[in-house]
């Protein structure tokens, strides 16, 4: 009995030992990682992260990435990883933000165009992605946001109305033209439009 109960605590710590290696092997590659890290690596971190929050297009990651003090070599090499990924897509980036914004924020075409240059997306996703807004669904979003603001016009003489719904559609990025037209015909409809004063803004 004396000699079986060293062999076993000898067993429990062998396969003690067995654990504690099997433990460290776990984290073995955990000082690499909590350790300072490549410039791939924090390129990489950061473009996760940004598109985490929401997508992005490339130009905006990239700008992210100088900022951060990135080379240029390494944000560029690291942005055509997730862009052969399918993880960056300027074209698709560029029709859900047109889709967004004319269905939540109510921008025109003029607007959304404007938006995603500044962003950096390249000219033919912008066209192809401001081809997506249907014509009349744009003049009818327009009618919406004039009728909402109507509701709180109702003291103020036709000329001031029409100057403040043109002024609003026209800061929504919609063209003066079916901005004026969508602007008088719902101030005709709502009964609130003077005939007899034609004047304009």
């Amino acid at each position: 009995m004396s000699t079986e109960g060293p062999r076993r605590r000898g067993r429990r710590s062998g396969s003690g030992d067995g654990g504690a290696d099997r433990g460290e092997a776990g984290p073995a590659g955990a000082p690499e990682e909590r350790g300072p890290q490549t410039p791939e690596q924090r390129a990489r971190d950061t473009v996760y992260r940004m598109l985490a929050a929401r997508a992005r297009s490339r130009s905006e990651l990239r700008q992210a990435l100088l900022r951060k003090e990135i080379d240029e070599d390494v944000a560029d090499g690291v942005l055509q990883k997730f862009v052969d990924a399918g993880l960056v897509d300027d074209a698709a980036f560029a029709e859900s933000w047109v889709n967004e914004r004319h269905r939540n924020q109510g921008l025109g075409r003029r607007a959304l165009g404007f938006e995603l240059r500044r962003k950096g997306v390249d000219e033919s996703s912008v066209e192809a992605a401001l081809a997506t807004v249907d014509g009349d669904a744009e003049v009818e979003r327009a009618r919406e946001l004039v009728r909402r603001k109507l509701r709180s016009m109702g003291s103020l003489d036709s000329t001031a109305r029409m100057r403040r719904l043109v002024g609003m559609l026209a800061r929504k990025g919609y063209s003066e033209g079916l901005a004026f037209r969508v602007v008088r015909e719902e101030l005709e409809n709502s009964g609130l439009d003077d005939p007899t004063d034609d004047e304009t803004p």
